[in-house]
This record gives structure tokens, C-alpha cells and sequence, in this order.
């Protein structure tokens, strides 16, 4: 994570004082679960918590602490004696580092799947209204990148609502999947743990109860969690891509907001650059290359091995900060994104008829001309046309082999734009009846 990308509440998640503090409730809530079983004494929990709920865990000296021993979770439970003093031997009873550690992800990995979800939102909203704003301004549609059919930008972006409506509902189920809990002990046997002690941390701490764990949750979770962030990014990347294609200054018919005072090269004052989007493809591949890690995470050694815990103190960050980052500048870019109509409308008309050669083609066959003859006789005006030596319209009129099965009159009537927009609101009643 570089800070360039980061936003402040989803660093939050991330930082040392806030690991700790998570550390810290599922120790003291682990600890409240044995005193009711009279594991430890009551006081001991009540010291815990009233010496620790409104510490400052000083990251410096938990980090000297380390330096020392060489682990982590030993070093904490070390700074938390000093606070709590000697009741601090009652905390971590039966229960082992990974325990706290995963518990610990998941409550961020939740709380970060949070801030998607609404970032998500964002996005959409973003969308919707635009959509609806541009729901009947014809376009060309591109397959290949060439005109094919004309379609409307509105139905362009509502194709994109859909497809994060689909993403924001896969981050609610990787939100539900990473959401669980495990204090289970050494191997995962409860040999010196009550399960009693996990439901109570899983209930405080708003997780599930992870049915089996070995010394750790399994790490199918996980990448299956940031499998879904991929995912995301990948749509992100393809709106970035499409934004990228249409502000091209031989297509131009939309561009990025471009404010007073931006600068777009630092030799040609001219240029308006898609630099926003262009940084949302770059984003969306950091974001992705984090999903071959996690699902190699998966396999680990037995009950638990560690080489999975470093490749997740990159990823967990990382993936979630970016992405985060990313979907925000995404709905930013949408909303303030300027739509050229007119320039739409010259750009599909400069193919002088083309894009209306298939309903040609099919008028041909149902006035009983084979296929593979209608498909001659189109493509053979089309090629002209595309040569530059008339419109589809004109040389077909002038065609007597089209002419001898369509009068003119039918033919003209084959060149109606309305024709190919006359189930936008059919699509957006899809889109958007909920």
C-alpha cells in the first residue's frame, strides 16, 4: 500500500493500533467466556477489561518486544501484562497465536468488505443516473472495435450497472464467507478450550463459528475472498478500458472531467488525457495479481504451517486499500464523466448506412432470396460503400438484383434507427425493476 491510493477509513482497518485493539477484544471476551465457566477467577476478566479497554497499546514497545522473542503475539500478550498486570496470566488460556490471528483477520476482512460494499453502491448510483440520463442517445455499438449496430450510451451503462449489481452481490457473499471465528486451540481439538469460549468471542465479535479449524481457518476462505476483489477489479477495468476507447481523439464521443488548471503534458499543452482511467487499469492489475497468492495459500502443511502469514500481511492490505481506492475513483469518473451525443451521432452515421446491413440481409431471405445470395448481395454494396463510393442505401436502390426482391420503397424503410432501439426500455426494466 503507498499512500497515493489509500483512503482513511479503509487504512484504519490496516494499522497496528487497530490490530491490536482487535487483539485485545478477543483476549478480553475469550477471558469474560472462561470466568463464566470458572476457568479463571471473574476478577481477572474484570481487570482485563477495565486496565484494557481504554489502553493506548504502544506499537513501539510491542515491536521492541518482538525484536526479542521474534513472535508477534507473545509480544503483545507481553505489553498487555504490563498494563494489566499480574491477572494477565488468566489471558490466552488454552488457546494458541493463530487463534487470535485469523480471528482477527476475518473481523478486518469483514469490516473491509464493508466499506466495498458501500464504495460499490457509489458506483452504481453513479450509473443508474447516468443511464437514465442517456437512455435514448443513440450510439454505435463496436464488436471487434468496428461498427456493428447502434445501440443507445445509456444501455452501455447499463450494462455496467449490471455487472457491478453482480459484484456488489459477490462481496456480500465473500463478506458472509470470511466471517467466522476460530479459537479452537493448538490443532483445532479444543484439548484446552471449551467451544463455549469460541461461541461467546464469535457472538461478541459478530462471526460465525468456524466448524472445523485446524490451528487455522481454512484458506479456501480466503481465496475465495480475494478471488471476488479480482473479479471486481476486472469490471473496473473493463469500464476503465471502455472510457479509455471513447475519449480517443478520433472517437471522442465521451472523456474524462478535465478540471481548470489541470495540466495534461508536460510538453504539449494541448493534450486532455484519460489519466484517471488509465490509473484504474493499472490499479485493477494489482488488485488481481493478489488472487494467485491466496489461492496458493490454500494448501498448507498439515493442521498449519506459517507460509501462508506473510503472502496475507501484503495481500490484506493491499488488495482491499486498492480496490477500495479504485471503486471510489470509478463512481467519481462516472459522475463527472462529459457525453458527446452529437459526436455519437456522426461517428455511427460515418459508415454511411453500414450498420444497418443485417436487417437488410433478413429482408432479403423473407422476400424468398437463399442466404447465402442476400448475404452476397449486402456485403458486395457494403464493400463498396466502405470504399468510399456511396451510402448502403443508395447503392442497394441502385442494385438491380436487390431490387428485383425489395422495391426501393421497402428498402428505405430497412434504414430506420428507431428500429434497433425499440427494446431499451424492455432492457432497462431488467436492469433496473428492483
Amino acid at each position: 500500500m503507498i499512500p497515493r491510493y489509500a483512503r482513511a477509513e479503509m487504512t484504519s482497518i490496516w494499522s497496528p493500533e487497530e490490530k491490536f485493539r482487535i487483539w485485545f477484544e478477543i483476549e478480553a471476551h475469550a477471558a469474560d467466556a472462561q470466568a463464566e465457566l470458572g476457568i479463571i477467577p471473574k476478577e481477572a476478566a474484570q481487570k482485563v477489561w477495565e486496565k484494557g479497554r481504554g489502553a493506548v497499546f504502544d506499537v513501539d514497545r510491542i515491536d521492541a518486544i518482538e525484536r526479542e522473542v521474534k513472535h508477534d503475539v507473545i509480544a503483545f500478550l507481553t505489553h498487555l501484562s504490563e498494563i494489566v498486570g499480574p491477572e494477565a496470566r488468566f489471558v490466552h488460556q488454552g488457546m494458541t497465536s493463530s487463534d487470535v490471528l485469523d480471528t482477527c483477520l476475518s473481523v478486518q476482512l469483514t469490516r473491509a468488505a464493508d466499506i466495498l460494499i458501500a464504495d460499490t453502491d457509489l458506483l452504481l448510483a453513479a450509473l443508474k443516473t447516468r443511464a437514465f440520463e442517456f437512455k435514448h442517445s443513440v450510439t454505435i455499438g463496436r464488436s471487434h472495435g468496428i461498427h456493428a449496430e447502434p445501440t443507445t450510451f445509456g444501455l452501455k451503462l447499463a450494462g455496467f450497472y449490471a455487472e457491478f449489481a453482480r459484484a456488489r452481490a459477490r462481496l456480500c457473499a465473500a463478506r458472509e464467507e470470511i466471517r467466522v471465528c476460530a479459537i479452537s486451540g493448538a490443532v483445532g481439538t479444543f484439548a484446552n478450550i471449551d467451544p463455549r469460549v469460541e461461541a461467546h468471542v464469535a457472538t461478541r465479535m459478530d462471526l460465525k463459528i468456524e466448524p472445523v479449524s485446524t490451528q487455522v481457518i481454512p484458506r479456501d476462505r480466503h481465496a475465495a475472498f480475494f478471488a471476488t476483489l479480482g473479479v471486481v477489479a476486472a469490471s473496473i477495468e473493463r469500464l476503465a478500458v471502455e472510457i479509455r476507447h471513447l475519449q480517443r481523439t478520433e472517437v471522442l464521443e465521451a472523456e474524462e472531467y478535465f478540471s481548470e488548471g489541470q495540466k495534461g503534458s508536460s510538453a504539449m499543452p494541448h493534450k486532455r488525457n484519460p489519466v484517471l482511467t488509465e490509473n484504474l487499469t493499472g490499479l485493477a492489475r494489482m488488485v488481481r495479481a493478489y488472487v494467485t497468492p491466496a489461492l496458493e495459500n490454500v494448501a498448507l502443511w498439515h493442521e498449519r504451517d506459517i507460509s501462508h502469514s506473510s503472502v496475507e500481511r501484503y495481500i490484506g492490505p493491499d488488495a482491499t486499500i486498492t480496490l477500495d481506492f479504485a471503486l471510489v475513483r470509478a463512481a467519481s469518473v462516472i459522475e463527472k464523466l462529459r457525453v458527446y451525443p452529437e459526436r455519437m451521432r456522426q461517428n455511427l452515421e460515418n459508415t454511411r448506412g453500414l450498420v444497418h446491413s443485417q436487417r437488410v440481409l433478413l429482408a432479403l431471405t423473407q422476400a424468398g432470396v437463399s442466404r447465402e445470395a442476400a448475404y452476397r448481395l449486402v456485403q458486395r454494396n457494403a464493400m463498396r460503400a466502405w470504399n468510399g463510393e456511396g451510402s448502403l442505401l443508395d447503392l442497394l436502390i441502385a442494385d438491380k438484383e436487390v431490387t428485383a426482391a425489395l422495391p426501393a420503397a421497402a428498402i428505405s424503410q430497412l434504414f430506420d434507427l428507431d428500429y434497433h432501439l425499440k427494446h431499451v426500455d424492455t432492457i432497462f426494466a431488467r436492469v433496473f425493476a428492483s
